[in-house]
């Protein structure tokens, strides 16, 4: 069994490794740390856990584990790296943006987990950088396109998110008067997950293309709907096969015939894609949930790949379509 610790343990993200962890055939939970609520259990807090886990919250970290998910606030990872033993087998799943773009640090280095697409890397590795939802959703949306080089023109990108994304922390603009039938937009042209989006399609495909990213809150909990159109000279039926020649071996991204709605996915790992072509643009719409595919879910694909596991296990979800 792999020893797990989770830091950062009253979040979202963690909840939601938690519930999928907790029935994980190859893993036990050894510390769920959090400074401010240690001794409580877990259950009361994460109340979606009660009668599953027993667990309590600690403020410290045992010297037997073999890996930990950091679920902390941005710019933290490397403080509790610089704070804490961490045994020197120990395996690191990052889920903040500490070290997404900035991979180097103190003798460590990260591999950036998107694992549609750097799989092979994963598997070799010991410490990843798990990529951020609005990325994971529009790189997987784009992905394609930059393998072949057929991103020469500037991206626009409109995609809206659920409240989750702004974390469990309290903000004017993650109370229920706030979201509640309403749509703003924030960091127009700006979000930080813009220079990840860019470092993989660059990768992939030579120089990036501007890209015109407008983020947008939505008035519901979980899940991502992405938008996005280039200019493309590919029609529909060959932008389809493209997509589903590319993600053929993908176990959770799927072509979608029939246009897609964010229901489909919420809950679940999977990323669904639906492809059109207007009037020389390609138009793709990609869906997710925010906090599976988009964090928690796609950490635990990360952790079967580097312990050489199935890399579905533990994350065959069904979405709550009704």
């Amino acid at each position: 069994m792999i020893k797990i610790a989770i830091a950062g343990g009253t979040g979202y993200t963690a909840g939601e490794l938690l519930r999928i962890l907790i029935n994980h055939p190859q893993v036990s939970i050894v510390d769920v740390i959090s400074t401010t609520s240690a001794g409580q259990r877990i259950s009361s807090f994460h109340r979606d856990l009660l009668g599953d886990c027993d667990l309590k919250f600690t403020d410290h970290l045992s010297s037997d584990i073999d890996f930990i998910f950091l679920c902390l606030g941005h710019g933290l990872s490397r403080e509790f790296i610089d704070t804490h033993d961490i045994p020197a087998s120990c395996k690191i799943i990052d889920l903040g943006n500490d070290f997404r773009t900035d991979s180097d640090y103190k003798g460590m280095h990260f591999v950036y987990g998107l694992t549609d697409v750097f799989k092979h890397d994963v598997e070799d590795c010991q410490y990843v950088a798990n990529p951020g939802c609005f990325a994971t959703c529009i790189q997987l949306s784009t992905v394609p396109l930059a393998a072949i080089h057929q991103l020469k023109d500037a991206i626009h990108i409109t995609a809206i998110t659920g409240s989750t994304g702004a974390g469990r922390k309290l903000a004017e603009t993650s109370h229920f008067s706030y979201r509640n039938n309403n749509i703003s937009v924030y960091k127009p042209f700006t979000h930080q997950h813009l220079d990840e989006i860019k470092q993989t399609l660059s990768i992939l495909g030579g120089d990036c293309p501007q890209i015109n990213f407008v983020p947008m809150r939505g008035d519901f909990a979980r899940g991502i709907f992405a938008s996005i159109y280039t200019k493309c000279d590919m029609g529909a039926e060959e932008l389809n096969q493209l997509y589903k020649n590319y993600y053929s071996d993908s176990q959770f991204v799927h072509v979608s015939d029939e246009p897609i709605s964010m229901k489909e996915v919420v809950g679940t790992n999977k990323c669904l894609l639906h492809l059109e072509s207007h009037n020389g643009y390609a138009f793709i719409t990609g869906i997710i949930d925010n906090l599976t595919k988009g964090a928690s879910g796609q950490a635990v694909e990360n952790m079967n790949l580097m312990y050489g596991l199935e890399q579905s296990l533990g994350l065959k979800f069904k979405a709550n379509f009704f």
